[in-house]
């Protein structure tokens, strides 16, 4: 006999939607939060029971969740595209906020400084991107690029691309930035080659290449501050 049992046939106050209205989006789990987005079970699974076993391949960690893409949720039993597309939308939603929540006039005066203002667009990417950083005198971005975009190994860059937007933005100093979506942090030979060729043109258009962050969701790798500039 199967003792699956509907989410209509619980107590009210224990339904995700209804428990929301009640007592407030803080009250939610993390399944019940997501339950909400997915909508509905299957015919074994409720909603939440659902949602437990996404959380549970991403290690029950949303920051591991927002790697997941499309296709990556379609994998699992009882998940379709429209289940799959409201979790991914739902987490670039969130992610976008984050991005916003520092809008306005922002002061580099650190690495530190470089890799939070940077963070909300580079986290959870399972691919390379290389970014870069514009600013003026005062250290204050003026604005910020995606260069390229790269498979999981790395990218490729132009540097002219980066100094016609330098020179584009009146830009007095430059911030590289890329990612190392394998959590490594460590610069290839690529990495240093580049950054070497990009310094070189800066000196000589009278822009200051002043850092290159290496990017993981964790932690960072500044060229300025291990002295690899």
């Amino acid at each position: 006999m199967d003792n699956y049992i509907k989410i209509q046939s619980w107590a009210e106050e224990d339904r995700p939607r209804e428990k929301l209205l009640l007592k407030g989006k803080s009250a939610l789990t993390d399944a019940e939060l997501l339950a909400i987005l997915i909508g509905s079970g299957t015919r074994k699974l409720s909603a939440v029971d659902l949602a437990k076993m996404i959380l549970s391949e991403a290690g029950n960690d949303l920051n591991q969740l927002a790697r997941f893409s499309v296709r990556d949720l379609t994998k699992m039993r009882g998940i379709g595209d429209a289940k799959a597309i409201s979790i991914v939308s739902a987490l670039e939603l969130g992610r976008r906020r984050k991005d916003q929540s520092g809008s306005g006039k922002t002061f580099i005066k650190s690495s530190r400084d470089a890799y939070q203002f940077i963070k909300p667009d580079l986290m959870d990417l399972s691919v390379e991107q290389f970014w870069t950083l514009y600013l003026n005198r005062a250290n204050m971005v003026i604005k910020k690029e995606l260069i390229s975009i790269g498979g999981i190994g790395g990218t490729v860059v132009d540097a002219r691309i980066i100094f016609k937007k330098a020179i584009e933005n009146q830009a007095s100093g430059i911030i590289l930035v890329h990612n190392h979506p394998s959590g490594q942090l460590k610069p290839s030979k690529q990495d240093l080659d580049i950054t070497r060729k990009i310094k070189q043109g800066g000196d000589l258009l009278d822009t200051q290449v002043l850092d290159h962050i290496i990017f993981t969701n964790d932690e960072y790798l500044s060229f300025a501050d291990e002295g690899l500039l």
